[in-house]
C-alpha cells in the first residue's frame, strides 16, 4: 500500500525535527592559562561536529595559551582583558542554540552535552552546574558543599559553575555587565527575574588552586567579604582592586 504524498511529507517531517542537531557553543575566557587549558579543553572534543562550538577569547595572554589552545577550538578570539567583555566577545560570535561560559580551568561532566539534548523539550532557559574542586584538602569538602547550597537556594552561580542560557535569553538579557568583578552575580540576579534556573545533577570539576594558594579559609572569607560588600552597593570595579590576583581571568 502506498502512502498518500501529503502523510509522507508529514512523516519526513516528523523525521527531520526528531533528528534536530541542539547546538552549544562553549566560550572560555583566558588569560596566561598555557598549563591548563589543553587539559579543558581535549575531553570536549568527541562532541565537536555533532553540535558543539568552542571559542576561546584571549584577553592578552603572555605565556603559550594560544599555541596550546588553537587546534582544539573553532574560534580562538582576542579581546581587551577583563572576563566579562571576554565573555561578550565570545558570545557575539557564537552560534548555538545554547552559550555556556567555561573556566580555563574546569572540566565539564561527561554528561553535559547529552543533558543539553535530554532537556531542550522542557524549554530550559538557564543554569549552572554543582561544583566539585580538585584538591584533597579536607576543607574543600566544605567549601563545595556551601557553593552548592548557596547557590541551590539563591538561584546566583558564579562562574566556576559555568553557567549557560539560550541565545535567545542571552539577547534579551544583553549579557554581562562590563564591571570587573561580580558580572555572574549580577548577570545571575537579572536571569533569576525572567526564570528560575536548572542546575544539572552531575558536578562540573574546577580547579581549587585558588584556595590552595592562599590559603582554604582566608580565601573563603575573602569571597564572602566581597559578596557582602557587593550587596552593600560597593562598586565591584572598587572591589576588583581588593581581589587577590590570579593567572586566570
Amino acid at each position: 500500500m502506498k502512502l498518500k504524498s501529503s502523510t509522507l511529507a508529514s512523516a519526513q517531517r516528523c523525521d527531520i525535527a526528531e533528528t534536530a542537531v541542539i547546538k552549544v557553543s562553549i566560550i572560555v575566557p583566558v588569560y596566561n592559562e598555557a598549563q591548563a587549558i589543553e587539559h579543558t579543553l581535549k575531553p570536549l572534543q568527541r562532541w565537536r561536529g555533532q553540535g558543539l562550538e568552542v571559542i576561546v577569547v584571549d584577553g592578552g595572554s603572555e605565556d603559550q595559551t594560544a599555541c596550546v589552545a588553537k587546534p582544539w577550538v573553532d574560534h580562538y578570539l582576542y579581546s581587551v582583558a577583563g572576563r566579562a567583555r571576554q565573555m561578550n566577545v565570545g558570545a557575539a560570535e557564537a552560534t548555538g542554540d545554547y552559550l555556556l561560559f567555561l573556566h580555563g580551568d574546569t572540566l565539564l561532566p561527561d554528561t553535559f552535552f547529552d543533558d543539553f539534548t535530554d532537556h531542550s523539550s522542557a524549554a530550559l532557559r538557564w543554569g549552572f552546574f554543582p561544583v566539585r574542586l580538585s584538591g584533597r584538602h579536607w576543607l574543600l569538602r566544605w567549601v563545595e558543599r556551601g557553593m552548592n547550597w548557596r547557590s541551590r537556594f539563591t538561584g546566583v552561580a558564579t562562574g566556576d559553575q559555568a553557567m549557560w542560557l539560550t541565545s535567545s535569553l542571552w539577547r534579551q538579557s544583553g549579557g554581562f555587565k562590563d564591571i570587573k568583578l561580580m558580572e555572574d552575580v549580577e548577570l545571575s540576579k537579572r536571569l533569576r527575574k525572567l526564570a528560575r534556573p536548572h542546575v544539572a545533577c552531575e558536578p562540573l570539576c574546577t580547579s581549587s588552586r585558588r584556595w590552595e594558594s592562599h590559603g582554604v579559609v582566608s580565601t573563603v572569607f575573602l569571597m564572602w567579604r566581597l559578596r557582602l560588600m557587593y550587596f552593600l552597593g560597593v562598586n565591584p570595579n572598587a572591589l576588583a582592586r581588593r581581589y587577590r590576583p590570579q593567572n586566570s581571568t
